[in-house]
């Protein structure tokens, strides 16, 4: 009976204690809760009450979801390449059929496009990377399928071909899935060789080989997919040495200038006429066991914009779309950079298989403060 009491006794006790805490601590969290419900409360008229100049003093970019006005029987593929020309009519070298659109800048109406009747054979094993136009009006092509880079005139006549179509090899007529090229003013040529190889080749304005740098490597001065490549009015050539996540700097007989590093992935290059160089791509990035690439897939989509020196002046970043679910203003493996003389944005990218238009948006607007509904 003495053994039942003192159970019953302690048990009560237990249950007291045990009453006590969780009363205690319904009080605690009523307290937090009023005093975090209060805060919320309060930051409004905090904000109302301070005046802060609501002006938004960054470059913004936003998307036309209207750009281009691309007829419904125009197929897209992965798009790895756009450039605008000095007339603002934007050029599109992508992996289908036919592989060339020219739309206008202003209003996304489709001027022309270029297929079987400009490439014949060479369509069948063209795979597009790059599409640059000189100071003399002339479209440059990379093929990556064929190993091949051709330059045409502007009614799409075929001038040149550097390389030998269908051939791999890594001689002075032949490249192995060639990335890119740069043209100088005076019409020399500088090919980045590329996905198979690792080297810049040189060749001057008739197409004769003058000379090529560059090894597979990590080192400064070498490559690990050279992927992309742009010269500046001072004759100076960046390569998007993208596999280690790093742009490099030469001169026009391949001495080493400058490496930016810790930067970004590199994908695409554009530069304006006064040297400013925009880079897209993602930000570093580790090798993943399954990576045959790095970056793909990337961690996120952004633009850099450089000055020669290297120094970063601008950045804005994209959200990246997710497979086969990219809503516009969202970019999925961004390839490719331009930039009109309004300053807006051109994109194109791989899995998203698309070209978007981003409009730019001065320094120097403000929106007014409304403050949230009260629930």
């Amino acid at each position: 009976m003495r053994r039942s009491i003192s159970f019953l006794r302690c048990t009560w006790k237990t249950a007291t204690t045990l009453g006590l805490i969780a009363l205690l601590s319904g009080i605690v969290a009523t307290v937090a809760a009023e005093q975090t419900a209060s805060r919320e409360q309060n930051v409004p008229n905090l904000a109302q009450q301070i005046p802060y100049p609501r002006i938004t003093l960054s470059t913004c970019y936003f998307v036309d979801p209207t750009w281009p006005q691309k007829p419904e029987n125009l197929v897209w593929g992965q798009t790895p390449s756009v450039y605008v020309d000095n007339q603002d009519r934007v050029w599109v070298y992508t992996r289908a059929i036919p592989p060339v659109h020219v739309y206008d800048a202003a209003t996304g109406k489709l001027l022309f496009t270029w297929g079987e009747e400009v490439f014949g054979k060479y369509l069948e094993g063209m795979l597009a990377h790059s599409i640059k136009i000189d100071h003399r009006g002339h479209v440059w092509l990379c093929d990556v399928g064929n190993h091949a880079v051709y330059e045409l005139d502007q009614k799409g006549k075929i001038l040149r071909i550097l390389g030998t179509p269908g051939q791999p090899g890594c001689d002075q007529t032949h490249f192995y899935k060639p990335t890119d090229m740069a043209i100088t003013p005076e019409g020399h040529v500088f090919v980045t060789d590329g996905y198979g190889n690792a080297r810049v080749v040189h060749f001057d304005a008739e197409g004769r080989y003058v000379g090529e740098w560059g090894k597979m490597g990590t080192q400064p001065g070498e490559f690990n997919l050279p992927h992309a490549i742009v010269v500046d009015s001072h004759g100076r050539l960046y390569v998007a040495d993208r596999n280690n996540a790093r742009v490099q700097v030469f001169d026009q007989s391949g001495k080493l200038l400058d490496v930016w590093s810790d930067l970004l992935v590199p994908w695409g290059f554009w530069i304006t006429a006064d040297d400013q160089i925009w880079v897209c791509g993602c930000s570093p990035m580790e090798w993943r066991e399954t990576d045959e690439v790095l970056s793909c897939p990337p961690k996120d989509q952004l633009f850099m914009r450089f000055d020669p020196s290297g120094r970063l002046r601008q950045l804005w970043t994209v959200p990246k779309g997710e497979d086969g679910k990219e809503k516009p203003g969202e970019l999925n493996w961004v390839h490719g950079i331009a930039v009109d003389s309004q300053g807006n944005i051109y994109a194109c990218d791989i899995i998203g298989k698309r070209v978007q238009k981003f409009v730019r948006k001065a320094p120097g607007w403000s929106v007014p403060f409304r403050p949230k509904a009260q629930e």
